[in-house]
């Protein structure tokens, strides 16, 4: 909480006018601060990032009036009272709100980037009225209870209290003849047509900000903004571990036991691969920056090759001749390796106590 605080001072908006990086980092302080502060969504962020938080009743604060609702108590007292009380009741001059749409990749589209163009319904200026809410020709007036003020303000001894005004909201305005278009609300609702630009690398739970395209605000104050987020589809053949992909590949016994050539998949096509003899199944080999490029350094991360013996189900009939002769020949002459995994079992049979008499299997207790 003391971290919190402290945060939200540096960054509060009053301290940083027309700062968006600072309005920012206020709004992700917050959010850091509703999640470390419940057990339940610190516990699914930490095993599943951002994504894993759907579901747990988290909030994304769209603007900083939310935070103000939402930890004006935490905050309250002394200079933080008189910042949060002070920025509600500036004639209502509210940012607009934050919009948010989801996009789904592939992987090849997420580690190549991508441009996307979508349609989003967002509330605009009404182009009857001009965003003045008053009807074509008309002009709103000074709002006759705070005198076009947009505050109230009352005096209690030696203090003087200033509220927004509840009959004009804060703005100082009142519409006698409201515009038949919007209702005297200045904004209609409207599609329109955005594009975004998705950076290379980009990972499930990420998101890509679009500036001043979210909802209009009010009184002259900028728009909010539009989060992209984003969700990549798993792939068939890759599994993604950060920068990193795993690949699994299968591989005969032969080519394990005698080395070999093999064209292993990646995210710009085909490349070779050498398995040394004596590959055993499940070893890994180190592609270096053959994996997801990261979207904020220019770095890339490698493709970890996995190699599992596959053992045919079907054998044709000088194939299980060949085979029996190679058993033949293990048995006769036994690998180190099979040598001391028997030694091993015999070693541990001799130390375990013998059974009942009669053969009997031993029972729990015994």
């Amino acid at each position: 909480k003391r971290s919190y605080r402290r945060l939200a001072l540096k960054h509060h908006p009053d301290r940083n006018p027309n700062d968006a990086e600072a309005e920012q980092k206020f709004k992700e302080a917050a959010e850091a601060y509703e999640v470390l502060s419940d057990p339940e969504k610190r516990s699914h962020y930490d095993r599943y990032g951002q994504a894993g938080l759907s579901g747990t009743g988290f909030q994304e604060f769209s603007n900083v009036e939310d935070i103000f609702e939402a930890f004006g108590d935490i905050l309250g007292g002394g200079m933080f009272s008189d910042l949060f009380g002070g920025r509600r009741g500036r004639r209502g001059q509210r940012p607009g709100r934050d919009l948010k749409v989801q996009f789904e990749l592939d992987l090849i589209e997420a580690a190549r980037g991508t441009t996307k163009t979508f349609e989003v319904r967002r509330q605009e200026w009404c182009p009857n009225c001009r965003g003045s809410g008053a009807r074509p020709g008309t002009q709103p007036v000074p709002c006759s209870y705070c005198g076009g003020r947009g505050e109230v303000h009352q005096s209690q001894g030696f203090f003087r209290i200033a509220t927004t005004c509840p009959a004009c909201r804060g703005s100082g305005k009142q519409i006698r003849q409201p515009c038949p278009e919007c209702s005297g609300s200045a904004r209609v609702a409207a599609a329109r047509t955005l594009q975004v630009d998705i950076p290379a690398g980009i990972d499930t739970g990420m998101r890509v900000r679009l500036r001043g395209e979210g909802e209009p605000g009010d009184n002259g104050a900028p728009r909010g903004d539009l989060y992209c987020y984003i969700a990549v589809r798993e792939h068939a053949l890759f599994q993604r571990e950060g920068q990193n992909l795993i690949c699994r590949v299968p591989i005969s016994f032969t080519l394990a036991a005698l080395g070999g050539e093999i064209e292993v998949p990646t995210l710009t096509g085909k490349q070779q691969l050498t398995i040394p003899s004596g590959t055993q199944s499940g070893e890994v080999f180190q592609l270096r920056r053959q994996g997801m490029p990261n979207p904020q350094a220019n770095t890339r991360g490698d493709l970890i090759v996995q190699v599992v013996i596959e053992t045919p189900k079907k054998l044709t009939k000088r194939q299980e001749e060949l085979l029996r002769e190679l058993a033949t020949l293990e048995q006769a002459h036994v690998t180190p390796q099979r040598k001391s995994f028997f030694d091993k079992l015999r070693d541990f049979f001799a130390d375990q106590p013998a059974g009942p008499a009669g053969g009997e299997p031993l029972k729990t207790g015994d």
